[in-house]
């Protein structure tokens, strides 16, 4: 019988770290997660995950470790106690606005935490496979379409930290002959999104709209343009990453861009109104120094991973949709209605 592989997920509580560990229970792995120490727990997202696999139990397939990206003796413990075949760093500071609030702390986490982990995987010298979440938010103002090639040009902290994370990925690859790739993930949302993301409060304010809780939507640039895609199709490009024989950096995107403004007619159209109606622009959400226009070329994902996003934009807003009016104590069913919507 062949013995299961093992992966350590930073950043497991996140919508992405669900979805993976779920990807990778289902494949047979043994999946540990780190969480960091609080006094609320925020473990919403695997709960089910705990639930279906006891970590009491002999031969228990998911286990949970405290831990955080800051501190580097813990996650070299981490790694020589799980001695883990394959790390996902998923763990970040990830809203884009707070990152100018607090750019030192996002900074430490984001950046030097990648730094951090990869230097306890060199510290076990296992031939432990490495996947760094980068992002879209790298390349920052310079012009569509992004692929592996394209300059980066990041236009927040959080940006400029996974910057540096990426990087370092690079460098430890090429260094010391670690397995290590990075996943340049456009957009990808879910109804798991955090309730900052604008994709998910744009659904959640739908919602409160049709059960009469509110009138208004404040939003920000509404002329900003994102390349947006489901987080389940994401997390397959992540693990498939990890299988091939070499490691790489891929760009996962959809290569469809939708503004701010489709995104907001599409999700109230879906319930029957008039976005104009109820969305108000507070430049409160306007970011110091904006990305306008990002849109990704996921042809390297396509011809060597074998990737392609199966869940379209229209397809996830209404299932955002559903989950958010349930959430607010209405029947989805009794305020969908089926739309048709077109990107640019």
């Amino acid at each position: 019988m062949a013995v299961a592989k093992r992966a350590l997920i930073t950043g497991i509580t996140g919508q992405d770290g669900s979805y993976l560990a779920e990807l990778l229970l289902e494949k047979g792995y043994e999946v540990h997660g780190v969480v960091r120490r609080s006094s609320s727990m925020n473990r919403s997202r695997i709960d089910h995950l705990e639930h279906a696999h006891p970590s009491h139990l002999e031969g228990a397939r998911f286990t949970l470790h405290y831990g955080d990206m800051t501190d580097s003796g813990g996650l070299n413990r981490l790694v020589m106690t799980v001695q883990p075949d394959e790390i996902y760093n998923l763990a970040a500071q990830s809203q884009v606005h707070i990152s100018f609030d607090q750019p030192e702390y996002t900074g430490n986490t984001d950046g030097l935490g990648t730094t951090r982990l990869l230097e306890a995987i060199r510290a076990t010298g296992r031939p432990t496979r490495f996947y760094q979440a980068s992002t879209s938010e790298m390349f920052g103002s310079t012009p569509p379409p992004q692929n592996e090639q394209t300059p980066f040009h990041p236009r927040s902290p959080y940006g400029v930290s996974k910057v540096y994370a990426h990087w370092m990925t690079v460098n430890y690859r090429e260094a010391y002959g670690m397995f290590a790739c990075s996943g340049i993930l456009f957009n990808h949302e879910s109804p798991r999104r955090g309730e900052n993301f604008v994709t998910r409060k744009v659904t959640r304010g739908v919602a409160s709209i049709v059960a009469r809780r509110t009138s208004k939507l404040r939003l920000g640039n509404l002329d900003a343009k994102r390349d947006w895609g489901h987080a389940k199709d994401y997390v397959q490009a992540m693990w498939l990453m990890l299988q091939q024989d070499k490691p790489d950096d891929y760009v996962i995107a959809t290569g469809v861009q939708w503004s701010i403004r489709q995104l907001a007619e599409l999700a109230f159209g879906l319930v029957g109104l008039d976005w104009q109606d109820h969305v108000e622009v507070d430049k409160a959400y306007f970011r110091p120094a904006d990305v306008p226009d990002l849109r990704g070329d996921p042809s390297k994902a396509r011809a060597k991973l074998g990737w392609r996003p199966t869940i379209a934009f229209p397809e996830m807003i209404r299932e955002m949709l559903e989950y958010d009016l349930a959430a607010a104590g209405l029947k989805p069913e009794a305020h969908l209605r089926e739309r048709s919507a077109k990107a640019s």
